[in-house]
């Protein structure tokens, strides 16, 4: 599995502790960046990442801001991206299973990080169920097309 990982100065931290974590997993990580604790802007990690997934480049992204609102709100503004933050393993897992969520987004500041292994592994392992959800993300599809999101 090939994952997109991004981040801005806030979510350096929680990054860096990621990257080994989806290694150990068998993941080949693309890492836009950011590269430090500098300032920098979350939604052009955002941007880069969702891209790279809505290309088939990457099977999936992980973005990661201060609190992961804003990497969520930018991530879901690029056409056929379904971004959620997860706070929980739980949540990753109902992202996946009734979203197909296919970037994950996680706070900097609120993600414990005795979770952050379990919410990795929900949000990798964790197949769409289809069904009734199909129907409610053909509806999101069908919104995207016409008008042109």
């Amino acid at each position: 599995m090939k994952i997109a990982l991004g981040a801005d100065h806030k979510g350096f931290q929680l990054k860096s502790k990621i990257m080994p974590l989806l290694k150990k997993r068998g993941a080949t990580v693309i890492d836009f960046g950011a590269f430090s604790e500098s300032s920098v802007d979350y939604s052009d990690f955002a941007l880069k990442v969702s891209e790279e997934v809505a290309a088939g480049r990457a099977d999936k992204g992980i973005l990661i801001c201060w609190t992961g609102n804003g990497m969520t709100i930018a991530a879901n503004k690029v056409k056929g991206i379904r971004a959620a933050l997860a706070l929980t393993s739980e949540m990753a897992q109902l992202a996946r299973s009734h979203n197909n969520a296919n970037v994950l987004t996680l706070s900097g500041k609120y993600t414990k990080t005795a979770e952050l292994e379990n919410i990795l592994k929900k949000f990798i392992s964790t197949e769409f169920e289809g069904g009734r959800h199909e129907r409610r993300l053909g509806k999101i599809k069908k919104y995207e097309d016409e008008n042109k999101c």
